[in-house]
């Protein structure tokens, strides 16, 4: 069952053990000369610092409007934030979409990455040295990771991941998905793009079934075998003309990196209103503890209700499960402390707010 806890206040000091859920709102419609503030997307320095980043839509909610990446940072865990920061735009005034924030960082290099979508069809990246106060232009990739039949071209959004297991241990993979005409009219499919020399090339990754949408990646293991899961928007409904298989994510999985994936899935128990989901892993099995996957949605059949579950035997069950906000609800980030507690950046309120939640491992588990 359920159980619904909703506290708004400041991060006045660390959560502990049993504290409950707070949130506290990062982005507010109508704010900073911008209409709406959508799509969310964290990342945690090496020196811990929380940057949360958005789409920042300025004259309207459009997903292909004039939206530019925008950012504030904490150095305190979330319980205070900069003033708005503009990382990067194109065009100045002129209609150019610059949004789907897809974050990595690279453990060994400290570096920041956060790949773009620019107008539903070219990939770019920006990058940070500095702990997210500054950035680099944007460099164009699509040529490394689109290939030339597809044409309408998304990342994310949300995560990529770096492998910390295996043969390709501190590979970069980025989810993404594409589709072969012009507008979202064609079915979608998902896949994944790589590198392995710290986001200086990339190659294109393995395809996903046709149907998969927006979707999330990480890194599994199993008995001491590295693998990856991955879970994508359900379009069976808005292009597959087959509602019946809708209302559910669906899952895929990969034993190569994400070179090749296996047949795709259904996961019921991963009920979804076709909309953006987050999947992010907090620690693996080991010897003093067991492994868990992060997984935040709206678990409803409208945009409501967003909740966090969590799973134990790498995402193939998810006997856990909170509700963190009981009204409108859609995009999701997870992102996890240092000191292990999780924070969600979510919408809410039909796209009036990005609000943060933050609360303990053993609040989810209670």
């Amino acid at each position: 069952m359920f159980r619904s806890l909703l506290v708004l206040a400041l991060f006045s000091a660390p959560l502990q053990a049993g504290e409950k859920l707070v949130l506290v709102d990062v982005f507010t419609a109508g704010t900073d000369g911008y209409h709406t503030y959508r799509i969310p997307a964290l990342a945690v320095t090496r020196a811990g610092t929380l940057l949360a980043f958005c789409e920042g839509r300025k004259t309207s909610r459009e997903d292909l409007g004039d939206n530019d990446l925008m950012l504030k940072r904490s150095t305190d865990g979330g319980r205070n934030w900069s003033k708005l920061q503009l990382v990067y735009e194109e065009g100045g005034d002129k209609k150019v979409t610059i949004g789907n924030p897809t974050t990595v960082v690279d453990r060994e290099t400290g570096t920041v990455f956060v790949f773009l979508q620019r107008n539903g069809r070219d990939a770019l990246v920006v990058a940070s040295r500095d702990d997210g106060k500054t950035w680099s232009s944007a460099r164009d990739i699509t040529s490394q990771v689109k290939r030339k039949q597809w044409k309408f071209y998304c990342v994310g959004p949300g995560a990529a991941i770096q492998l910390r297991h295996g043969s390709r241990k501190g590979r970069i993979i980025v989810p993404a998905y594409h589709r072969l005409t012009d507008d979202k009219s064609g079915a979608s499919r998902a896949h994944v793009f790589y590198s392995d020399d710290h986001g200086k090339t990339f190659r294109i990754g393995g395809l996903s079934g046709l149907h998969t949408n927006e979707c999330q990646v990480v890194e599994t293991l199993e008995n001491g075998r590295p693998g990856l899961l991955l879970n994508a928007r359900n379009h069976w409904a808005r292009s597959g003309g087959k509602p019946r298989l809708a209302g559910k994510r669906i899952i895929a999985r990969s034993n190569d990196a994400g070179i090749h994936w296996l047949a795709p899935q259904f996961d019921g128990a991963l009920i979804e209103p076709t909309c953006q989901a987050s999947l992010f892993r907090h620690g693996f099995p080991s010897t003093t503890g067991r492994g868990r996957i992060l997984f935040a949605n709206p678990a409803a059949g409208s945009r409501s209700r967003a909740t966090v579950r969590l799973s134990y035997d790498e995402g193939r069950t998810w006997p856990v499960s909170r509700q963190i906000y009981a009204g409108s609800s859609a995009y999701t980030a997870i992102e996890v402390l240092p000191n292990g507690d999780v924070v969600v950046l979510f919408e809410r309120d039909s796209y009036g707010r990005l609000t943060l939640a933050r609360f303990s491992l053993e609040w989810l588990q209670q």
